[in-house]
């Protein structure tokens, strides 16, 4: 049956894109410590500029330099921890919201198909287009996002993979367009 590719790529490509969720989490212990240092650097500097940047412990004004040295070690502290979420925030925005959502998608397409009076050739084009350009929208991210490759960003680059998709789109529209049926084959 055409579109079954589809559906059985989609549910598999899902659970890959979806076990990303648990490697997001081994980031969270570096994560969190790194909240924790931010937090402890940014309360001092509230609290010292709360008491008009008086030194808590001798009630004497801060000098220059000790006011340079708080705001330099709070800075710091929230860049430590914008590179410590910066794997977390790529595999989200990347690979794994994309793969989910092709995966989705090739799974409504396969049903679609179903749908579909046009011919088996048609129906093959449009099938193929959706997992190719599956593999090389979200899965070439994969590769760029979680395993590092160089190679696989200057595939990313070409935009083949999203025009696929489109083209994927496109191809599927018009084919319900002229073909449409009532109940699945």
């Amino acid at each position: 049956m055409t579109g079954r590719c589809n559906v059985v790529f989609g549910f598999l490509y899902l659970v890959l894109t979806a076990a990303l969720g648990p490697v997001m989490v081994n980031n969270l212990p570096e994560i969190s410590e790194a909240q924790a240092g931010k937090q402890q650097h940014m309360s001092a500097l509230q609290l010292a500029a709360d008491n008009d940047f008086e030194n808590a412990e001798t009630l004497a004004p801060m000098t220059a330099n000790e006011i340079a040295r708080a705001n330099s070690a709070a800075l710091l502290a929230l860049n430590t921890q914008l590179n410590a979420e910066l794997p977390n925030t790529a595999i989200k925005a990347g690979p794994h919201a994309h793969g989910n959502l092709e995966a989705l998608l090739n799974i409504v397409v396969g049903v679609v198909l179903m749908f579909l009076t046009v011919g088996v050739r048609f129906k093959q084009i449009i099938s193929a287009v959706f997992i190719l350009g599956t593999l090389l929208h979200s899965g070439v991210l994969y590769l760029v996002v979680v395993f590092n490759l160089a190679w696989a960003g200057t595939l990313l680059g070409t935009g083949i993979g999203p025009a696929l998709i489109l083209l994927g789109l496109l191809l599927a529209g018009v084919a319900a367009a002229i073909g449409w049926k009532e109940e699945a084959a």
